[in-house]
């Protein structure tokens, strides 16, 4: 009953159920993605129009499971390709942002109308943000050596069909292995300080901060999440504890959005590809999109 008693309860309770959910979607999703690769993922995307390179990109995005760091790379790579800037923008947003894992622990957390509105909301920010930065015409603000790595090189094949079960059920334990092995400490930083609220932080604060009352709280949690770094899987712990306190579900997505799509580890990362005024401009259409789905889920739900 002590405010020490219920983050110990929160840590213990969550820690084990976030962490085999991880596992089990990882591994599923590890499987998955051998039948999109890297390189058939870019075989998929290029020589598609603007638009219907957009939806497939997001679409994609989904069985990646990624965190924004780890998802530049292969940003890179299907640029490289030869895909349209605005379609590989698509696909970096929605990587990290409306990845299977935050699906699935939205719904065991939160119900099916919340994982559904996430997905729609968080495709469409992704589809919208990519058809944008894609109409702006900005490749000349892209560093001269993904130039010239897009104007020279094409997209590999994958012979992904080739394998048997039992090589693909091996990728998925590598998987697991290789997400879980490196993101388990960013899961349990974010599961205790999801507890640290939960016990010691008083509602009425949470409530007065992170509230559907005070119309500049959405804007204040995307400012306070792009400054972090974590998962949907670490993060999603804190957004249980946020809600527990009586924060607003909008606010609380919208700062979970921005810590997954907008961390500033990601903006040092691409830097090597893009120029600052690309990466501004990326950030600024990502963080529109991420007020609009706050205020969208405050008043619808």
């Amino acid at each position: 009953q002590t405010a020490l008693g219920e983050a110990v309860h929160f840590f213990f309770f969550d820690t084990p159920k976030v962490l085999l959910l991880l596992t089990g979607v990882v591994f599923v999703m590890g499987v998955v993605q051998t039948f999109f690769a890297p390189e058939r993922t870019r075989a998929l995307l290029a020589g598609k129009r603007a638009g219907v390179g957009n939806v497939l990109a997001a679409l994609l995005g989904i069985v990646t499971p990624f965190c924004s760091c780890s998802a530049v790379p292969l940003f890179i790579g299907i640029l490289s390709a030869g895909v349209p800037l605005g379609v590989t923008f698509s696909f970096l947003i929605s990587a990290p942002m409306v990845n299977e894992v935050a699906l699935v622990m939205l719904l065991g957390l939160f119900g099916w109308k919340v994982a559904a509105l996430y997905l729609v909301l968080g495709l469409t920010v992704a589809i919208v943000a990519g058809i944008v930065i894609g109409r702006l015409r900005m490749e000349r603000y892209l560093e001269d050596w993904v130039l010239a790595v897009a104007n020279g090189q094409s997209a590999a094949t994958y012979d992904g069909d080739g394998m048997g079960w039992a090589q693909r059920l091996q990728a998925g334990g590598h998987h697991v292995r290789e997400i879980v092995g490196k993101v388990w400490p960013y899961v349990v930083a974010g599961i205790a300080l999801g507890a640290g609220i939960h016990g010691y932080v008083p509602q009425d604060f949470m409530a007065a901060i992170m509230g559907r009352d005070a119309w500049w709280s959405v804007p204040v949690a995307v400012l306070l999440g792009v400054p972090m770094y974590t998962n949907a899987a670490g993060v999603i712990p804190i957004v249980q504890a946020l809600l527990g306190k009586g924060a607003a579900l909008g606010t609380v997505l919208a700062f979970m959005m921005s810590v997954i799509a907008l961390s500033a580890p990601e903006m040092i990362i691409l830097r090597k590809a893009l120029k600052p005024r690309l990466i501004a401009t990326f950030a600024g259409v990502v963080a529109l999109g991420i007020l609009l789905v706050g205020y969208i889920f405050n008043l619808v739900l």
